[in-house]
């Protein structure tokens, strides 16, 4: 949790990212400690809420939900009682720490409480109120640093919780917005680099990938955003099985567009351009959105006619020929398919993955008999043994215009 000059005898609560309570550098709930128990629940439930406090039924029906409990108004006074004791346990003043007013239940005044989720909505409120500038981005890029992720992500399945978990989301994606528009108007680029950065890091598969590339093509660091991009594409085909976002790829061509290089002489240059010695034997194996770039170079030049060329989209399927979709034993075969694939097409086929099982491959200058010839070698060097396991295979004519009509072929394990 981020505690800006921690003092003493104030209780420092954790609710984004996960769930603690410390008083005086003391873990006393949550951590590696128990969070199911009611007595870290019954804090979660008023700490959060200390201002306005809860009312004794909806406290109730919290802790309790649809539980059979002969007297209800029994157990919660029992749970606030082993609460108490609890906090007093743990070194707290000897305050009453649960007081009830009217029917309703508070987090006593006489402790402060420092919860990061308020301090985080505070920060976010202020940015929002000021008309200084200067002032909006400092509020702005605190508030980005409260939020430490999902709020109570142990509580997903309490509508309460969730409820607060989406609010605070919304909330952290407009302050990452906002704080990244006024840093990129001001062109202040190394912290605009550094909010992408921590965005993508408590928040990942949020897209904000694209806020750190911007700003580090716009100081000039090209390659460093290339590889931002390679290693996003990466993570997201191998560990979530996504394809990058429209997003992402808008700012790689942009990325394309902005690059400027110092002045060389042709051989210079085309020995940099020059990839044949970057991959062993086999097709060339690219990211794709340079997939995306052949394919359309491919159809213009098909245009004049003269080549045949189709595409190839291998998926790897179980016994019953339905798709895998996730588990360890879809990345092994994925990545037996991907080396099966590349190793059997010619130096001059481009292949990418499309997603966890997926590969598409441009089969240049070939027939439908031949995309069928090469199915087979694939699995060849696929299939090992008596595994159920197999490849399905899609084809269709790039130029589809002259093959419209014309049934895919569809194959599996011969």
């Amino acid at each position: 949790m981020r505690m800006l000059d921690a003092k003493e005898n104030v209780l420092y609560v954790r609710m984004l990212g996960g769930f603690s309570v410390q008083w005086n550098g003391k873990l006393i709930a949550g951590g590696s400690k128990a969070n199911g128990s009611q007595f870290a629940y019954l804090l979660q439930i008023l700490l959060h809420h200390r201002d306005k406090g809860v009312t004794r039924d909806r406290l109730e029906e919290l802790l309790f939900e649809d539980r059979e409990i002969d007297n209800i108004h029994h157990a919660l006074q029992s749970v606030i009682y082993n609460a108490k004791k609890k906090l007093a346990q743990a070194g707290l003043p000897p305050f009453n720490y649960i007081v009830q007013r009217k029917g309703v239940f508070f987090w006593t005044d006489q402790i402060p409480v420092v919860e990061d989720a308020t301090c985080f909505e505070e920060q976010f409120r202020l940015a929002e109120n000021s008309e200084d500038e200067n002032e909006r981005i400092a509020f702005y890029v605190e508030a980005c640093h409260w939020y430490t992720g999902e709020f109570l992500p142990m509580q997903t399945a309490v509508i309460w919780a969730a409820h607060e978990a989406r609010r605070y989301h919304e909330l952290f994606c407009e302050c990452v917005e906002k704080g990244a528009q006024l840093l990129r108007l001001r062109q202040d680029f190394f912290q605009m680099e550094e909010l992408g950065t921590y965005a993508a890091k408590v928040d990942p598969l949020a897209d904000w990938e694209p806020i750190t590339m911007e700003a580090l093509a716009s100081m000039g660091r090209y390659e460093e955003a290339r590889k931002l991009y390679e290693d996003t594409v990466d993570y997201y085909f191998n560990e979530q099985g996504l394809r990058p976002s429209k997003k992402l790829m808008a700012q790689f061509e942009r990325l394309g567009e902005e690059m400027m290089h110092r002045y060389a002489v042709l051989d210079q240059i085309q020995g940099d351009l020059s990839g044949l010695t970057d991959q062993g034997p086999g097709g060339y194996f690219c990211a794709y959105p340079v997939f995306q770039g052949i394919y359309r170079m491919v159809e213009r030049m098909l245009e004049r006619g003269g080549q045949s060329v189709y595409l190839m989209l291998c998926t790897v399927v179980d016994g019953k020929g339905v798709p895998m979709r996730a588990g360890p034993m879809l990345e092994e075969l994925s990545k037996r398919m991907g080396d099966a694939i590349r190793l059997t097409v010619r130096r001059g086929d481009t292949m990418t993955q499309y997603g966890k099982g997926q590969y598409l491959v441009l089969l240049v200058n070939t027939t439908r008999e031949n995309c069928v010839v090469i199915q087979k070698r694939i699995n060849d060097r696929f299939i090992i043994g008596r595994q159920r396991s197999s490849i399905q295979y899609y084809v269709n004519s790039v130029f589809w215009e002259t093959e419209k009509g014309h049934p895919n072929i569809r194959g599996n394990r011969p």
